[in-house]
Parts: C-alpha cells; sequence; structure tokens
C-alpha cells in the first residue's frame, strides 16, 4: 500500500532547503506558505525577502527537488510572492510605510550617477517592488527631466502628492522652480530644510525602496541625510579611471564614518562595444571598479557599459530600461538592481531575531 505525503513532510522536507544567500532554512525564515497536498501533487507559495531577488530559480529548483523526493510526490507546483524584509531598528525614525532607504553617490559630478538612480529604480519597480525616487541633488536636479516629468507634484490635506512615472514616484526641486533654468542660491540650512521637507511632508505611500539621487562629494546634503533618516545603506558609483575612483572613495569613507553601511560600488562607463564590429574599447579605461572594490573591501555590484543609448534615453526622458527593457544596458542595471536588494535583504534578516539553531 502506497504511503500518500502530508503537509508535516512537506514541511520537513522544505526544512532542509536554506535560501543561498542568508544561510538559513526556508521553514525558519518564515518563507513557506500555503502548503497544499492533494494526492501525489504538491503546492506552495515560497514568500521571498525581495521580489528583485536574483536566485529565484535556484530556490525554485532546490525546494522542487527537495518535496519532489518525499516518496508518493508526482507533481510539485511552486509559486512566488514576496515581503520585503525589514527591521523595526530601520524603521523607527522613517516615515510611516517607507521600508528602505538607499543612498546612491559619488565623489564627484559627471560619473552618471542620476543615470545609474533613475535606471536602477525603473528596475527594482520591474521586479514588482514599490519604488521611489528622491532628486536630493538640490543645485542640480536632474530627475525630472531624465524621467520626462511633465506634471508638478499635487497636494492633499496639507502634503505633498509625488509624481508617478514609469511605476515609481518622485520628488524634486526641479518640479518645483518656475522656470527650469531658474538657480537655486541657497545655503545650507535651506538645503537641509528642503531635504527634510522632501522627507517628512511628501505623502510617499507605501515604499520598499527610496532611492535617493545625492549631489555629489560629501557636503551637507548627504549628511543631512543620515541625520534625518535610518540608511539602509549607500551605493557609490565611480568610473573607471583612477581618479575618479580616488574621489569616489573619499564619499565611501564618508558614508563609512557616519556608520551608513556600504551596498557596494558601481563602475559607469565601463568599456564601449562597437554595435558595427563588437569590438570592446576601454576608452575611460577598466576595471576600476573591481580594483576599488577590493582596496576598500566593499562588495562590487557590477559594471554599466558606455553606450549611447544610455546617456540618449536620459536627454529624452526615456530611460533605456523603459525604453529597451531587454537591452544589453537594461540587463546590466536588472542585475545591479538584483544585486542590492538582496545585500539588503541579508541585512535586514541579520537584525531580525531568528530561532537559535540547535
Amino acid at each position: 500500500m502506497s504511503t500518500m505525503p502530508t503537509n508535516d513532510d512537506v514541511i520537513k522536507a522544505l526544512s532542509t532547503v536554506n535560501d543561498p544567500e542568508i544561510h538559513r532554512d526556508l521553514v525558519t525564515l518564515g518563507m513557506i506558505q500555503d502548503v497544499k497536498v492533494e494526492g501525489g501533487h504538491v503546492s506552495f507559495k515560497v514568500v521571498l525577502t525581495t521580489p528583485a531577488c536574483p536566485l529565484k530559480d535556484q530556490i525554485r529548483n532546490e525546494a522542487s527537488a527537495a518535496v519532489k523526493a518525499i516518496p508518493g510526490v508526482t507533481e510539485v507546483t511552486v509559486t512566488f510572492g514576496s515581503n520585503v524584509a525589514t527591521s523595526a531598528a530601520l524603521n523607527a525614525n522613517r516615515p510611516a510605510g517607507i521600508k528602505h532607504v538607499i543612498a546612491v553617490g559619488s565623489g564627484k559630478g559627471g560619473v552618471g550617477k542620476s543615470t545609474v538612480a533613475v535606471n536602477l529604480a525603473l528596475a527594482l519597480a520591474e521586479s514588482g517592488a514599490k519604488v521611489g525616487l528622491l532628486d536630493a541633488d538640490i543645485y542640480g536636479p536632474s530627475i525630472p527631466l531624465m524621467m520626462g516629468a511633465k506634471t508638478r507634484p499635487g497636494t492633499r490635506d496639507g502634503r505633498i502628492i509625488p509624481v508617478e512615472r514609469h511605476g515609481v514616484k518622485m520628488m524634486s526641486i526641479g518640479f518645483m522652480l518656475p522656470n527650469g533654468d531658474d538657480p537655486v542660491i541657497w545655503r545650507g540650512p535651506m538645503l537641509t530644510g528642503v531635504l527634510q521637507q522632501f522627507v517628512r511632508d511628501v505623502e510617499w505611500g507605501e515604499i520598499d525602496y527610496l532611492l535617493v539621487d545625492l549631489p555629489p562629494g560629501t557636503g551637507d546634503v548627504p549628511l543631512s541625510l543620515t541625520q534625518l533618516l535610518p540608511l539602509s545603506g549607500a551605493v557609490i558609483v565611480i568610473t573607471p579611471q583612477p581618479v575618479a575612483a580616488q574621489i569616489g572613495i573619499k564619499t565611501l569613507n564618508m558614508f563609512k564614518q557616519v556608520n551608513v553601511p556600504i551596498l557596494g560600488l558601481i563602475e559607469n562607463m565601463s568599456a564601449f562595444v562597437c554595435p558595427h564590429c563588437n569590438e570592446s574599447t576601454a576608452i575611460f579605461d577598466h576595471g576600476g571598479g573591481e580594483k576599488t572594490s577590493t582596496y576598500t573591501d566593499v562588495p562590487y555590484l557590477g559594471d554599466i557599459p558606455l553606450d549611447p543609448k544610455i546617456r540618449s534615453g536620459g536627454d529624452t526622458g526615456e530611460p533605456v530600461f523603459a525604453a529597451e527593457p531587454q537591452s544589453t544596458q537594461a540587463e546590466a542595471f536588472r542585475r545591479i538592481a538584483q544585486n542590492i536588494a538582496a545585500k539588503i535583504s541579508v541585512n535586514s534578516i541579520k537584525r531580525i531575531e531568528l530561532p537559535v539553531l540547535r
């Protein structure tokens, strides 16, 4: 007489499958839901710690294999959900509804930091995450132009309603200027005041990841941000040449000194691949990101090619990730966004008390 599998059998089997990055089993992490056994057919849901999980296929394959090994199981159906992991310590001083704040910084201007921030926001939104983008470069706001946002923020009950485009909520001083060419001539305290308004007085709603596009360097705005909000981490954008990497390290060290986790380095404007002959040319050198990562002992998140489509997408208000989501350029941003989301999940789980392994 054949033995039919039970729910307990399924849970026991899945308790042998570890999340490949957190290194704890799926059951202990609370990632298994909706287990159903109907004869030899077993189905269950894996609730990921981020919808941008880069190892979803590995988790699917290992979980399915573990359950298929149960006697009597003939078919396994795995579905996925997500609940972005966070912790009470991080949420204590944040506006309600915002789970993670990610600073995108650079040591100098001209490295494509805003371009990176825009396309990473779109990549995270594509995964199903709720994403916000805060333009904290008060003197040189570029997010409205790069995102092709034509409207201005509204108000409701005394709060500012952010502009939304491509599934991303945005706020920028650029929306407030009567003329796009008007300069912002403010001293430090005024910068801090408007940044505080954008954080506290904007109706962001439910946000999994709020990316903050910082001005270059280590001035008032980056420091004020670390005082206003507990950051889940910072991403540093550099270009390959040694001088850009050296200046980028200064921003990296600033975040370290104020105890902000460094999620990693991104090398922008990496090698140019000729669209006609496919020959790769390192116009601004190559490998600076990996070398800097090794020197500073921080993760290397990946590189983004030097490509005219990335530049033109920002100039026309159609970021390459939105215009050509299947392109190799978009895939570079998608891979880096997944790496960032994964590192945030790992850091968040470490802050949550889990059952002690025996």
